[in-house]
Formats: structure tokens, sequence, C-alpha cells
């Protein structure tokens, strides 16, 4: 991280993209009360710290289930039992997210973003980066449903996962209609919100009883209970104004 400036415009340029953020937050449906506010610690080159408990809740609650455990020492976010998904305490339009991910053996999660909170269930209607042993697990046999992929409508690229147990780099980057997943450096989907392309798939897949899946503009970032150990580190994410 760069030393901290206290230059006029860097000042602005973090105050207008904590604005933007915590706009987007106060105007999502569904969301329990006094879920959305939180203080956010922006650097001066725009990141968000999501490495922290504060910033995490569960899914339509307020607070963090305990079995999503965070190691100070380590700055490791482990999935260590029975916890549900967690959303982020503050919403995003246009970011850039960064993650580590790892996962055991045969392991499944997957990283949600732009959610809301009327659906009961949130991959009802949030788009999800597969987290996925490729190797081991069934979905791996299918790019639609293997690492990377925006789980079941587009397929990922290729096969960029290291070997389980090893830590993998992930990347969502969303700009207005416009979102790319990266995994380990590797462009493995570009897809248009709301395209005709985008609107066939959904109509082909597992999601074409919810037909505004995925069209939310702004929503919280989530991570899987997916009923397996998995790791999470360096989260953070960096708010682009619209």
């Amino acid at each position: 991280m760069r030393p901290f400036t206290s230059h006029p415009l860097a000042a602005l340029r973090t105050a207008m993209l904590s604005a933007v953020a915590l706009a987007a937050s106060m105007l999502l449906p569904g969301v329990p009360a006094g879920a959305q506010q939180a203080p956010m610690a922006m650097s001066p080159d725009g990141w968000i710290d999501l490495q922290r408990p504060e910033a995490w809740r569960r899914y339509r609650a307020d607070s963090l289930p305990r079995n999503w455990v965070f190691d100070a020492e380590s700055g490791v976010l482990t999935r260590a039992g029975l916890a549900g998904d967690i959303v982020t305490r503050v919403a995003f339009c246009d970011f850039e997210l960064a993650l580590e991910w790892r996962l055991e053996r045969g392991g499944n999660s997957g990283v949600f973003y732009r959610a809301t909170e009327n659906p009961r269930i949130i991959w009802h209607h949030a788009p999800e980066m597969q987290v996925l042993d490729n190797a081991a697990h069934n979905d791996g046999r299918n790019t639609l449903t293997s690492a990377g992929a925006l789980y079941a409508v587009y397929a990922a690229a290729r096969d960029a996962t290291r070997p389980v147990g090893e830590w993998n780099r992930a990347r969502i980057i969303a700009r207005g209609d416009s979102v790319e997943h990266w995994l380990n450096d590797v462009l493995v989907v570009a897809y248009r919100v709301g395209s005709e392309d985008y609107r066939a798939r959904v109509a082909a897949s597992k999601f074409r009883e919810w037909p505004e899946f995925g069209l939310a503009p702004c929503g919280l970032l989530g991570l899987q209970d997916h009923g397996d150990r998995v790791q999470y580190r360096g989260l953070r994410v960096r708010p682009f104004a619209r």
C-alpha cells in the first residue's frame, strides 16, 4: 500500500467512493434494520478492506455466524462448520473485488455479487463465481459449473485452478453491464448483463424460474456456505464511481 497522502484530490476521491458504496446500501430492499450501516476504511488508492469480521453478516440477518471464523494472526476467514451464506454490510454497484480462496479435496463454495435480500435464498437472484476443486468434484466435469464460471450460465474458458490445498487468486470486475471473472490472472468469463445472449442463457438454465436473475445494478457481496470447508484471505473491494 502506498504511504498515506493528504492531497485534497485524493481525499475527495475517497470520500466520493465511500458515499457511492453507502448510498447503494441504503437503496437495497429487504435488508435487516441496522445491517447496512458500517464504517468503511478506504485506502488512498480506493480499496476497502473486507478481511475483518465487522464487514460481514449472515444473509438476511444482523450478525456473523460463529462458524465463519476470522483468524487475526493469519488473516484467513474459514467456513469451519454449518453457518449459512454471509454478505457484506455495504452494497456496491461498480467495483473490483479481489480475494484468494483455498479448498480441501472435493470442496465447493462460491462468491456472490450484486445480491439483494428480497428472495429468501441468495442464489435465486445473485450471480455466483464458482469456487471449486475441479479435479475431485463432479461439477468440475462441466465448464458451466467449474471454478471461475458464472455458475450454470457462462462457462469458464479453461481450468485455471491450482492444485487442491493451494491458494487461488480471484477477481471480479463489474462496470455497468460489463462483468469479468479472473482466476489466477486468467480471464475465464466475460459477459454483458441483460444482453440478448445473457437472457437466453438464463432462460436455458436452472435460474429460468427467476427472470430477474443477476439484473440488479447494485448489491451485496457474498460468500457461499455449500457444506464444505473453505478459506478466504486478502478480501478487498475497490468501488468505481458511476
